[in-house]
């Protein structure tokens, strides 16, 4: 069996994050006796990631997501546990694991901004001692496959949105690492872009066999890239697992859509499940798995139809529940 390409062992981190009282009175104090607050990020993480793996990192803001990237990634020390990838330890910067990994930040760029692309292609390529006719058929090969040949000599400045996150992925991928951690790589952009960028993601997955970590609040990403999810929230492991068994197990009810032939007071509704929406001809119930039979039946006896369907219900409002519960 292979080694895992991504290793955390009851991986924790806590920051003493110092607390002062407001005016001059609460500065002086700060200053002669600081007083510190203890922040518990991660809380025992614990999981592994094969080679070639892509694998959903989820968690609402402040649940440790990044923070564990930055674990992962040597960036920042755990307070305990351990981190491997591709069997080193990050946090020593090892060039020989640096060389193979990679970190991609939605909101934070490495692209020099009054420079064209091609100067910051330079520069990576010199400090991962790439020759230079090599990168160039590198940022090629990548440019063409993230449809981006034609920015590569403007300055970052005049480049849109989605061309700058596609130049900061050439970027970071220049070196063409084994393992990608992404964080939040669609962030901001719209549907187009964020299309392009999973198709981007794919190929170079599937041609050089690459292991991913990708966090996204669009499920759209994660629906489209990872097979299997991990769930954090308030620093703690929540689920990990296939991406339908979240559904399974957070989500025992399926979602019933309704369009009705006449109006119908929401409260109509209530005793055949929850009611998440209901206006004019509209209702969108969520029901239990285990009456989805029964309740089928009495709305198509008590109600006069144009339309009913039943679907899984969004991997966003799965999601959210998986929060509001807080726990196993």
């Amino acid at each position: 069996m292979a080694a895992p390409a991504v290793l955390a062992e009851q991986l924790s981190k806590t920051f003493l994050v110092a607390e002062k009282d407001p005016g001059f009175a609460g500065t002086l104090r700060h200053f002669v006796r600081r007083r510190y607050r203890r922040i518990e990020a991660v809380r025992g993480v614990s999981f592994e990631i094969a080679p070639g793996e892509v694998v959903g990192f989820l968690g609402p803001n402040g649940a440790g997501k990044t923070t564990t990237l930055k674990m992962l990634t040597g960036l920042v020390q755990p307070t305990s546990g351990r981190a491997r990838v591709l069997g080193r330890d990050p946090y020593r910067r090892e060039a020989a694991l640096l060389r193979n990994l990679t970190l991609v930040m939605g909101n934070k760029q490495q692209l020099i901004w009054d420079l064209p692309v091609l100067d910051t292609l330079r520069v990576n390529a010199a400090v991962y001692e790439i020759p230079w006719a090599e990168a160039e058929r590198r940022t090629a090969e990548l440019a063409e496959l993230l449809e981006i040949e034609g920015v590569l000599r403007q300055p970052v400045r005049k480049l849109s949105l989605g061309e700058r996150m596609k130049a900061e992925l050439l970027a970071s991928l220049l070196h063409r690492p084994r393992v990608l951690f992404l964080d939040e790589p669609t962030l901001g952009l719209d549907v187009n872009a964020q299309l392009a960028v999973r198709r981007f993601l794919k190929a170079y997955r599937e041609r050089y066999g690459a292991t991913l970590l990708l966090t996204s609040h669009y499920m759209a990403d994660i629906e489209a890239l990872a097979e299997r999810v991990i769930v954090i929230h308030e620093g703690r492991l929540l689920y990990d697992g296939p991406l339908g068994g979240l559904v399974e197990r957070f989500a025992p009810f399926k979602e019933v859509r309704l369009v009705l032939a006449r109006p119908a007071a929401a409260a109509t509704f209530a005793r055949y499940g929850e009611v998440e929406e209901a206006g004019g001809l509209r209702v969108r119930l969520l029901v239990e798995k285990e009456r989805l039979t029964a309740v089928v039946a009495e709305l198509l006896a008590n109600f006069e139809l144009r339309d009913l369907s039943v679907d899984e219900p969004p991997l966003e409002e799965v999601i959210g529940r998986v929060f509001a519960k807080g726990a196993v």
